[in-house]
């Protein structure tokens, strides 16, 4: 299958003419800015690992071309993988450079295990380990800088003007979604007119987006004096200026929204952009320097506790949450309280202070936390550290600013998620699970997928949290549990009422939260009028009398969505509730699904839904006298009109 694999992509490349030698500074896209970068490290089962890139670049190659993105991430086993392309490439033009940029990484020793090489175009990275918010990387020595060996007319005052427009770039490409922006600034006294795009990374953050860019100005204004062309670039961003167009006229950003203005009204980016320049290089130098000195402690701690997972000391995380105070509370979960903590360094985190574990999973601590460590994925919560001292066991993650999903869709931020917003959330959250499902040397099942186990980061991009803290599923993909992890309302029938656990049961509680953000509903909340029924239920009548845009939330402003979209998320929702669970689809297959605009690829529901709920006022109680312990669940095959 390895040596398939690579005969497969190394046809789909042979006929790309690619230079790789000095930059031309001219069409193609694909001229080589930089070495190629090829890592240190080397794997010692190279025809699995391989299998493993393909499978990778064949999925990277896929969103471009399929679903038409311009920057696109694949996780897979001991594989990241990241491909960005300029926004004015067209779809053809960026998977060509895609194309050209894997036949560059052939280039380094077949048993590496990381290479990065950067195009005018795009640029493609692959690791080992997880990178994607990282800025820099070691093996490309930091920024690169690249300048053109002929002059503009007016150097001098061509210099003035691109400096300018840099300037408001740097201000600028941060504050804008998707950090992208191509502007250009017309000529003044004569001189040439400066187009300049700016690009990050986009699963880096705006502060870091910042650092990146204020490193790459800085460096690129290197070439200014004697040069018209210049580029600037590091692992996380791309800075680039010319006297000629390299994007058409219709392609460039309206940036002037995103400038900051004086009280005249006019544009003051250049002063402040300096003062930005300055403190961003000691604040970049200063973090360097930090996290410098966090490694070496890092390979201190590493060899004694969990790999990739900080030890960190109960009193310092009781100093951090005011001594777990009820004023520090971001949530209460049934593993326990979360806590918003400060660290001493000023680092805000989020603490979870376990309560509700089993005394086999603290004798098993540590190698749960290892395997939640291992899990690495950008809609996934980051794992930081842990402290246990054998009482009292606590978790440290990342701290989410904009909380949990739940508070936006019927919460007390309802109505502030456009239509946009909710399908990236859907579709996030499809990803992390499929990574959690099938793309770590375990399945991990969630068990208790809910919107307010969905986080929301400063992009709102979902991020699932409590992922592996229910038991691990074994090797034969299913068994009866005895223990209930879960709640009622998302719960897949087979589990909650006979204990039967696989994968499936995330994929119904899956389909019940792409409800709950379609509508802006809650899924347990019973609706009175016009007629009395819950979530699932007036989804599948809806769906049955082809109604399906009287599910949407009324908060949403129509001309956002289009009614075969609608319909088409309503689709996928309820083949994720179909009973029995061998008839749901994989979260692998719903991403392909969510990602597709073909209709033909869609799965239909064919039978009604079963609803679990803990309210039984309506229907009959079915006292649980399996091994679930002692709860009490109502469920209901509801029948259409």
């Amino acid at each position: 299958m390895a040596a398939g694999s690579g005969r497969w992509w190394w046809l789909a490349v042979v006929m790309l003419v690619v230079s790789v030698s000095e930059p031309a500074f001219s069409d193609p896209q694909t001229n080589q800015i930089g070495n190629l970068g090829c890592g240190p490290y080397h794997v010692s089962d190279v025809p699995d690992y391989n299998r493993e890139l393909n499978l990778s670049f064949a999925d990277l190659r896929n969103q471009l071309s399929i679903a038409n993105k311009r920057f696109a991430t694949s996780t897979r086993p001991a594989v990241y993988a990241m491909v960005q392309c300029r926004k004015y490439l067209s779809t053809a033009d960026c998977v060509a450079c895609f194309d050209a940029a894997v036949l560059v990484t052939r280039n380094c020793p077949i048993d590496t295990t990381s290479a990065i090489v950067i195009f005018d175009g795009c640029f493609l990275r692959h690791h080992e380990s997880y990178f994607y918010d990282q800025i820099t990387d070691t093996i490309t020595g930091g920024t690169s800088r690249v300048c053109g060996n002929r002059t503009a007319s007016k150097q001098d005052i061509f210099n003035a003007t691109a400096q300018e427009l840099l300037n408001e770039l740097l201000l600028a490409t941060p504050r804008i979604n998707g950090f992208y922006a191509a502007a250009k600034e017309p000529p003044g006294g004569g001189g040439a007119t400066t187009y300049a795009v700016a690009q990050c990374a986009e699963t880096v953050s705006k502060s870091s987006c910042q650092d990146c860019l204020t490193l790459a100005y800085n460096n690129i204004k290197g070439c200014l004096p004697n040069s018209a062309d210049g580029r600037a670039v590091d692992a996380g961003c791309f800075l680039r200026y010319s006297d000629t167009p390299f994007f058409a006229d219709n392609q460039t950003t309206d940036i002037a929204p995103f400038l900051v203005r004086g009280s005249s009204g006019k544009k003051k980016p250049i002063l402040l952009a300096s003062v930005v320049a300055t403190i961003g290089i000691i604040l970049v130098l200063g973090a360097l320097f930090l996290l410098y000195r966090q490694s070496r402690k890092a390979n201190a701690w590493r060899r004694g506790n969990i790999l990739g997972a900080m030890n960190y000391i109960y009193k310092d995380l009781k100093a951090a949450t005011n001594e777990f105070s009820e004023e520090n509370i971001l949530g209460k979960g049934g593993f326990g309280d979360v806590y918003k903590g400060t660290l001493q360094s000023g680092y805000v985190v989020a603490v979870k202070k376990l309560t509700t574990i089993s005394s086999r999973a603290k004798a098993n601590f540590e190698t749960e936390i290892s395997l939640i460590t291992n899990a690495n994925h950008p809609n996934l919560i980051r794992l930081l550290g842990y402290s246990g001292n054998g009482k009292v066991l606590i978790l440290v993650y990342e701290y989410m600013a904009n909380s949990s999903l739940d508070r936006y869709i019927y919460g007390e931020k309802r109505g502030m998620l456009n239509w946009k917003q909710r399908v990236d959330i859907i579709l996030g959250t499809a990803k992390g699970l499929a990574y959690l499902h099938e793309q770590l040397d375990v399945c991990i099942i969630h068990r208790d997928i809910k919107s307010s186990n969905i986080l929301l980061d400063d992009e709102f991009q979902p991020k699932i949290a409590d992922f592996g803290l229910a038991r691990l599923l074994p090797e034969n993909k299913s068994h009866l549990t005895t223990k209930f992890a879960g709640t009622l309302g998302y719960t897949a029938p087979e589990y909650a009422i006979h204990g039967h656990l696989s994968e499936k049961v995330d994929i119904y509680s899956f389909g019940i939260v792409v409800l709950e953000i379609i509508s802006g509903r809650r899924s347990s909340d019973l609706q009175v009028e016009p007629v009395t029924e819950y979530l699932l239920e007036q989804a599948w009548k809806l769906y049955e009398s082809d109604e399906h845009l009287g599910l949407v939330d009324n908060n949403l402003d129509p001309n956002e969505y289009e009614a075969e979209e609608v319909k088409r998320m309503l689709e996928i929702a309820l083949v994720c509730t179909q009973s029995p669970s061998n008839i749901r689809p994989s979260m692998s297959e719903l991403v392909v699904m969510l990602s597709s605009t073909d209709s033909t690829i869609i799965q239909k529901p064919q039978n009604r839904p079963t609803t679990i709920s803990d309210l039984n006022k309506r229907i009959p109680t079915i006292t649980n006298t399996s091994p679930l312990s002692t709860a009490t669940i109502s469920f209901s095959r509801f029948s259409g009109r």
